[in-house]
């Protein structure tokens, strides 16, 4: 049990303790204790280990008592007594974005309602609105909450399906006579969220192999068991399908299951008007009646075979791909070795829970050159945002630090609101003093398109922002993007020389690959950076490298493959 997991079971108590109309303070001591162990820089085993839980602030006896209980037993008592005592109807409808307990239990103790389906129902014959408290935009917001739940329940995070498919992966791997095993799908896509798991697997006792897949202790229900296919899903709610197949056919049967659709669509409609077909089996060269396999042991051999350049499985959306592979132009990706350094980070300054330093030594372990902190401005309280007196402790703290540090250079930046009249939280005065400023949304979301627009273009304008952070604004899950007018903001950064991010958050990655395509084509640079609020989040680059190479980006598309002083010419700032 890491920090986050217990903070986790945390909230969850106190979200269903506010079901029940329990006492507030209680409420208010498990939320509390929750943002304070999801601030801290040190493991609560580590500090359970040496009997000091007790000296955190916002943690007593009680509490203290119930973080060793989740660490010996990976559960808390409380919490899940508390589950049962409550409809199972309404502790789902906690997962619904936006709608809070005490409005769930305002709509069970008035309406009766119970579940999901009845609450939707409730929602679109108007009769939310007979409650008090309960207008027609929040009636309109519950709506749009219920839709977020259900896509987002279907789907999971690049983050989420990787580690499931990781275990499973080396499940498969160490059975006997297995002598190969791929993910295919979305997964290998690389999308921003997945359906379910695909792999392949090459094994001359397929059925042996299926046994063991569907007893692994990772399956919760086996959906199907075949001979050569099976489907489980996973005690995370993942549905991963296996198929074992031929080797001389792996190379094909990859292909066609790795997908798009589009994309298998029309690489079979170009293979036609050649004289050939290609399915999960091979390629087959037709002769008149007769059919005779010509490829299909490794993909790579049927790009050859067609005299095109290999697809990443990144590209492979139809897109244009094809012709590109063709003309033998297709993009050379940005790698993760390409990028030179985080352009946004957090400290413990504002809402991370690591000092620069910590974050500072990560970085250079990745090798990067440079790392931009930043921290919160001062009107996100929420998060600590740092008033003007300590931004200059700040800078005189990294100044410190660059000199005692080598081979690394920590940029002193900030995420400065873009506020809700479109000025931002710090003034121009203040915003000259960062190396890098990024500037970002983080309240009214609801706003209409045009006045979104206009708080974006608002600081694409100003002279001291170099990057626009998470553009549209959306977190897997939880909203929806904002309503945006983007072909507007492009124009602006392209004639003010702003940079879109790549917030490569699992929940975010925002920009999306389709609008990094649209930045390309229109000469916009932008920045993958990892928005990390702790060291571990550092790894997350990679998910914003996936996300850039889908939308074709290469290395002169983004600001971060700079070395410090091309960044710092950049930004304006020699």
């Amino acid at each position: 049990m890491e920090n986050q997991d217990i903070a986790d079971i945390f909230r969850e108590t106190a979200s269903l303790l506010e079901l029940k109309g329990d006492n507030p303070f209680r409420i208010r001591a498990y939320l509390t204790a929750c943002r304070n162990i999801e601030s801290l820089p040190v493991s609560l085993k580590s500090l359970y280990s040496s009997g000091k839980l007790e000296s955190l602030p916002g943690i007593g006896k009680d509490l203290s008592s119930k973080i060793k209980e989740i660490i010996d037993t990976g559960r808390l008592k409380k919490c899940e007594e508390l589950k049962k005592s409550v409809p199972l109807g309404l502790v789902k409808m906690l997962d619904i974005p936006g709608l809070g307990p005490k409005t769930i239990r305002l709509i069970y103790e008035e309406l009766k309602i119970s579940d999901i389906d009845a609450l939707e129902k409730a929602a679109f014959s108007g009769r939310l609105k007979e409650l008090p408290k309960i207008k027609d935009k929040t009636e309109e917001n519950i709506i749009k909450g219920i839709k977020i739940f259900r896509s987002s329940s279907k789907r999971k995070t690049l983050l989420q399906a990787e580690e499931v498919s990781v275990l499973f992966m080396n499940r498969l791997k160490r059975i006997k006579g297995v002598t190969r095993v791929e993910t295919a799908g979305s997964l290998r896509r690389r999308k921003d969220t997945v359906g379910d798991i695909d792999i392949l697997a090459v094994s001359s006792s397929p059925e042996k192999v299926m046994d063991r897949f569907v007893s692994f202790k990772e399956v919760k229900d086996v959906q199907s068991k075949g001979k050569t296919k099976s489907s489980v899903m996973s005690q995370d709610g993942v549905q991963v399908d296996l198929r074992v197949v031929d080797k001389d056919s792996f190379g094909s049967a990859l292909m066609y299951f790795t997908g798009s659709k589009n994309f298998n669509i029309s690489l079979r409609r170009y293979a036609r008007k050649r004289g050939y077909k290609i399915n999960e089996y091979g390629v087959f060269k037709i002769e008149g009646s007769e059919e005779l396999k010509v490829s299909g042991k490794e993909e790579k051999d049927i790009f050859s075979l067609f005299k095109m350049d290999y697809i990443p499985p990144v590209l492979r959306e139809d897109r244009g791909e094809i012709d590109l592979a063709l003309n033998h132009s297709l993009p050379d990706l940005v790698e993760v070795g390409d990028i030179k350094g985080d352009l946004h980070v957090h400290s413990n300054y504002s809402d991370g829970a690591n000092s620069i330093l910590d974050m500072a030594l990560a970085a250079q372990k990745k090798g990067y050159a440079y790392l931009g902190v930043c921290d919160h401005s001062q009107g996100l309280k929420v998060a600590k945002g740092l008033n003007p007196e300590r931004v200059f402790k700040k800078i005189e703290e990294i100044k410190k630090l660059n000199k005692k540090l080598k081979g690394i250079r920590v940029l002193t930046g900030t995420e400065v609101d873009i506020l809700s009249d479109g000025s931002l939280d710090y003034s121009d005065d203040l915003l000259k003093e960062f190396d890098i400023v990024v500037a970002s949304i983080h309240s009214g979301f609801k706003q209409p398109e045009d006045k979104i627009t206009k708080r974006i273009l608002s600081a694409v304008k100003n002279r001291y922002v170099n990057i626009i952070g998470h553009p549209t604004g959306r977190l897997f899950g939880v909203r929806s993007a904002y309503e945006i007018d983007l072909d507007l903001v492009l124009k602006a950064c392209s004639d003010y020389n702003a940079a879109l991010e790549i917030n490569a958050y699992p929940q975010r990655l925002d920009l999306n690959d389709i609008n990094c395509l649209k930045a390309k084509e229109r000469g916009i640079k932008l920045s993958v950076n990892t928005d990390s609020h702790r060291v571990e989040h550092l790894d997350f680059m990679r998910f914003g490298v996936d996300t850039a190479q889908r939308g074709h980006l290469e290395k002169e598309d983004l600001i971060n493959t700079l070395n410090f002083e091309e960044l710092i010419k950049w930004a304006g700032r020699e």
